[in-house]
């Protein structure tokens, strides 16, 4: 019986996630970037201003806070919108640049004046700039702005959270019937085997005196070998779990690896047990379905 898709506000995160946020505060224009990927760990890379870097820990501290694990991207920008609060040209340090540049075109002996200016203006420290202290109402308006980008990421990694969680589902039904479509082919299976057991057991019979009881007892027994119904029972048990916890809190990408390993773990069982090629067929087909479920687990917060 299919698992219907229940129209709910997904647990999962997806640990991709995108926010930016873009605010005007004074006389300057704040920009905050941020990417997540999957990662292990939280793995944290910040690009901020000379001017807010005393204050990177608080930063980090609120995107662990909310982001919890991923690989990170942030970049904070500030611009200066007020033409009088721009940077002076740092004239001595732009001068400098300009004699090493014509220095080293010559030795090199490339031609390097129309693009001399522009390029001398790039280098660090070409423009002085008066730094003026952070204070406490543009620090409180950084974090609104972060906080904000923050919560555009989570809503992003939410979205990709509910489509990789209807993949999910679909995945799981589809592994459900091809466990059901085992059953047709494991009757006959089962008559095959006794059949080539009894033929082999007549070819027998005429050259020695065979203990019938004890040859059924082999044969029962080599059949429970061959026998997958615990296997199909647990594999469709930790199924049905694995669509149980994606309707929980609880429903990390760890745990949900640690249930495809054991579907995967009863699948490898049915097949080396099975010995049957049309079961075998549907043992590829459910180890393919089990194996894009597990490359979007490693996705899952």
């Amino acid at each position: 019986m299919q698992q219907q898709l229940n129209a709910h506000h997904s647990m999962l995160q997806s640990m991709t996630g995108y926010g930016k946020a873009q605010q005007s505060f004074r006389n300057k224009q704040i920009a905050v970037e941020i990417k997540s990927l999957n990662s292990k760990q939280c793995d944290i890379n910040m690009k901020l201003p000379y001017k807010i870097r005393e204050k990177e820990m608080d930063l980090r501290k609120m995107m662990v806070d909310s982001l919890q694990r991923g690989k990170v991207t942030c970049v904070v920008n500030y611009e200066i919108t007020d033409e009088e609060k721009a940077g002076t040209i740092n004239a001595p340090v732009v001068k400098n640049y300009i004699r090493q540049i014509k220095r080293f075109s010559e030795d090199m002996k490339i031609s390097f004046d129309s693009e001399l200016l522009s390029t001398a203006l790039t280098m660090p420290e070409a423009f002085e700039k008066e730094e003026e202290e952070l204070d406490q109402e543009e620090w409180e308006f950084i974090q609104k702005c972060m906080q904000e980008a923050l919560n555009k990421c989570l809503e992003f990694r939410r979205q990709e959270g509910a489509a990789i969680e209807k993949d999910f589902k679909s995945r799981i039904n589809v592994l459900i019937d091809l466990l059901n479509s085992v059953d047709s082919f494991e009757n006959r299976r089962i008559e095959t085997i006794k059949e080539r057991l009894n033929d082999r057991l007549n070819e027998i019979k005429n050259d020695m005196e065979i203990d019938r009881g004890r040859f059924e007892q082999e044969v029962v027994y080599y059949l429970e070998k061959m026998d997958i119904t615990e296997e199909k029972v647990r594999l469709k048990n930790h199924m049905d779990y694995f669509l149980e916890m994606l309707e929980t809190n609880e429903s990390g990408g760890k745990k949900l690896n640690f249930i495809i390993q054991e579907m995967l773990r009863e699948i490898n069982t049915i097949g080396s047990k099975a010995n049957d090629s049309d079961i075998q067929k549907i043992v590829v087909q459910m180890k393919d379905e089990v194996e894009k479920i597990r490359e979007q687990v490693m996705n899952v917060l």
